[in-house]
Parts: C-alpha cells; structure tokens; sequence
C-alpha cells in the first residue's frame, strides 16, 4: 500500500500561504518552502528549521537553502513511519539577509 502525505493543521499565519491540501506518494519526502525575500544564510539550520513527531522527537534531516531561488529544503535522513504525525516547524530564529526575523513561528502538522 502506498504511503501518502496529508496536511492535518498549520499555524503561525501559514495557512494561506499553502496553496491547497495534497497528498503526495512518498517514503521520504522532501519539503520545500519558497521565501519571497532572501535569507541569511547562517540562520538556516537544523535548530532553525526541522522536523518532529507529535511527541516532540526530533527526525534526523538534511537542510539546505537555495539562495537563487530563496527557498529551504528539507530531507528526511530516516524514513517516515505510516500513521505517524509529524510536524515541520520553521522557527523565528529564520532572517532574510537584511536581518529581520519571521514575525510568527510557522508549524504544519501533516500525517504519512
């Protein structure tokens, strides 16, 4: 049976920048969140941006920033367990280049 991914709740003023709900065939998918304005570099990290579960375990992940095109990815370096609830936080520590930080702490609880 395939595995799928299904957004169950976003907070911090997320939510509508989500174009729409999906579902999305994976083992180990990688997010990928677009900024409208570059970021300094050195505050995208694992401490700044990651991955738990609903109980607070953190999963291992890889973070990258692609500084042309503004956005972060991150990859899972363990594969998701079926019917686990996870949650992507993306932290105010996160700046754009010209030092300001996110104004609100962005999570996005999603399920596999």
């Amino acid at each position: 049976m395939p595995n799928y991914i299904t957004i169950e709740s976003v907070s911090g003023g997320g939510r509508n920048l989500i174009r729409q709900d999906f579902r999305q065939r994976t083992n180990q998918f990688v997010w990928r969140i677009k900024f409208s304005i570059p970021l300094n570099p050195s505050t995208v990290n694992n401490k700044n941006v990651y991955i738990t579960t609903e109980n607070n375990t953190p999963l291992l992940t890889n973070i990258r920033y692609d500084s042309v095109n503004n956005y972060i990815e991150i990859e899972p370096l363990e594969p998701y367990s079926s019917n686990e609830s996870y949650i992507l936080h993306v932290t105010t520590n996160v700046e754009s280049k010209n030092r300001k930080r996110l104004p609100n702490e962005i999570t996005l609880q999603f399920k596999i």
